[in-house]
């Protein structure tokens, strides 16, 4: 009986050998190519999971190809397309299933390698395709960027290779309802693959780029945009020492969103070493880090409590010299955009509404053709501000005042109101605030010229 009872065990588990065998060939039958055509076949034994995802040609979603206007983060870009898509020409799109870390805002640790990844493969592509997730182009929840498949070819003899999916088989890019999409199986597979391989977001490792510290990291843009909410705390942000000031200096930095510069005026005192002096020099890349603060005597926000220990040059709380060899910006500017423009701004996930001039205070412009009308000079002889002029100037209409430091000529001799009075002049400086009002500051008579 024990005999009988073995044999037809092992008949039955050589039955269930046959019927799983049959079954694996089931998965490859020519009934299942129809599914492979939407979701290839995925192989978990390549790391690249953007060389097994082809963009059809032939499926029903809309295509257009693009050329980048602006990039913004890793996972926002501001595309060129024809006016039929959008009439203003440009497309802020927000990529598809992937959310990169923040490196426009509060900086957050991978952030800026993400960003300079998409960048580069972007920057370096012969054509970029953006694909719908189906039918139409979707807007996301903020109603202002579209939700976008990006593709791109680095020669015409290469395939598009869809730069969404790369950023999540490199670890650069977390989950953003990454698996109901078009491509949510690869997506996935490749966002676990980055999770196994433990690539940058998921090493457990510190970004080689991140500064850790106690400050909060950010950029010129976020603190400017949100300055009021930053009161009172030590943040760090990159930018371009531009002109010093009494005991301090300004510093800005580009917003490529936006085409302009944010800016800062940033308080050194009378104790900062001299080392920590050559950091703030004129030109020099720089990492601040300071304590904002609100400026009662003009009404304004600025960063002090900056400190240098030599002993420790990498100390993240130090400030740092990053490069060298800037110039100001000097940013073209109308008496227009200055004074009456408004500028939207997506900061915080939101849509704000800002004066252009709130936004640029701090950064190097200018303006020309500007009609000296009349001018104030400060006439107290006691007052370090003696020989510093007001003129009263008007652009196509607009009023638009600028403020002088005391200039003098090659004889130690005050350069005086004659000089520019009833001129018509170009001037070159500071978006200033006094007193709620904007202005435009000048440091150097060589910073203002009699326009011909």
């Amino acid at each position: 009986m024990k005999k009988n009872f073995k044999t037809i065990l092992v008949l039955f588990l050589v039955c269930l050998s046959l019927v799983n065998l049959v079954g694996c060939r089931d998965n490859g039958s020519p009934e299942k190519t129809n599914e492979a055509a939407t979701s290839p076949e995925i192989s978990m034994e390549s790391s690249d999971f953007a060389s097994q995802l082809e963009l059809d040609f032939e499926s029903d979603t809309l295509k257009q190809e693009v050329t980048v206007k602006s990039y913004v983060d890793g996972d926002t870009v501001h595309f060129n397309v024809p006016e039929e898509l959008d009439k203003t020409g440009v497309l802020k799109v927000r990529f598809l299933a992937v959310d990169t870390p923040e490196s426009t805002g509060k900086i957050e640790e991978y952030g800026k390698a993400a960003s300079n990844y998409t960048r580069e493969k972007l920057s370096s592509a012969s054509s970029i395709l953006i694909e719908s997730d189906n039918d139409r182009w979707n807007r996301d929840s903020t109603g202002s960027r579209y939700l976008v498949w990006v593709w791109y070819r680095t020669d015409e003899n290469s395939p598009y290779r869809n730069l969404n999916l790369e950023l999540l088989q490199n670890g650069l890019a977390s989950a953003s309802s990454t698996a109901s999409n078009r491509y949510g199986e690869i997506c996935m597979s490749a966002l676990n693959y980055a999770r196994d391989a433990k690539l940058n977001l998921f090493s457990g490792q510190p970004d080689p780029d991140f500064f850790y510290g106690e400050a909060i990291e950010l950029s010129l843009k976020e603190l400017r945009c949100n300055i009021g909410n930053y009161n009172g705390a030590k943040v760090a942000f990159t930018g371009i020492v531009t002109k010093h000031n009494g005991n301090g200096v300004y510093v800005e930095a580009y917003d490529e969103e936006n085409d302009m510069y944010n800016g800062i005026y940033v308080y050194y005192g009378f104790k900062l070493s001299g080392a920590g002096l050559d950091i703030l020099s004129n030109g020099n890349e720089v990492r601040i880090v300071g304590t904002v603060s609100y400026y009662e005597g003009n009404g304004t926000y600025q960063i002090s409590g900056i400190s240098y220990r030599a002993a420790k040059p990498d100390d993240p709380e130090n400030i740092q010299k990053l490069s060298e060899g800037h110039e100001p910006a000097y940013l073209l500017t109308s008496a227009d955009m200055l004074c009456n423009s408004k500028i939207s701004v997506e900061t915080n996930g939101n849509s704000v509404e800002f004066d252009y001039a709130a936004l640029a205070a701090d950064t190097s412009i200018e303006m020309q053709k500007l009609q000296v009308k009349s001018i104030k000079t400060t006439d107290d002889k006691n007052s370090s501000s003696y020989g510093a002029m007001t003129l009263l100037c008007e652009c196509e209409g607009i009023p638009v005042t600028v403020r002088t430091e005391p200039f003098r000529d090659a004889n130690n001799q005050f350069i005086g109101p004659e000089t520019y009075s009833g001129k018509t002049i170009n001037v070159k400086g500071i978006v200033d605030c006094f007193h709620g009002n904007y202005q435009i500051k000048v440091f150097s008579d060589e910073d203002i010229t009699i326009s011909q």
